[in-house]
């Protein structure tokens, strides 16, 4: 009886895994998708290249200015604060 009462285990089988890409069409591909983004890059023209590069230069020579004033205020009162605290007169 025992053997009437066994129970029939159906064994399914598992889907097949898809198989991995190469490590080489990786690097192919990687290649690719960066030559195509280069290509849209869309580069300024050389006269707004010097337009900006004058921008820029016409800032740093104004700023540079601001802080020498600057400078030189600070170290014109630092020294006359000095100057009246000083016991050499």
């Amino acid at each position: 009886m025992a053997e009437n009462e066994k129970k029939v285990v159906k064994t399914e089988s598992k889907p097949a895994k898809p198989k991995k890409e190469k490590k080489k069409g990786r690097v192919k591909e990687a290649w690719k998708g960066f030559k195509s983004e280069v290509k849209k890059i869309v580069w300024p023209s050389g006269k707004q290249v010097l337009k900006n590069t004058l921008v820029v230069l016409v800032i740093l020579v104004v700023c540079a200015v601001v802080i020498g004033l600057l400078d030189y205020a600070f170290a014109g009162g630092f020294n006359a604060l000095v100057g009246l605290f000083s016991p050499n007169k």
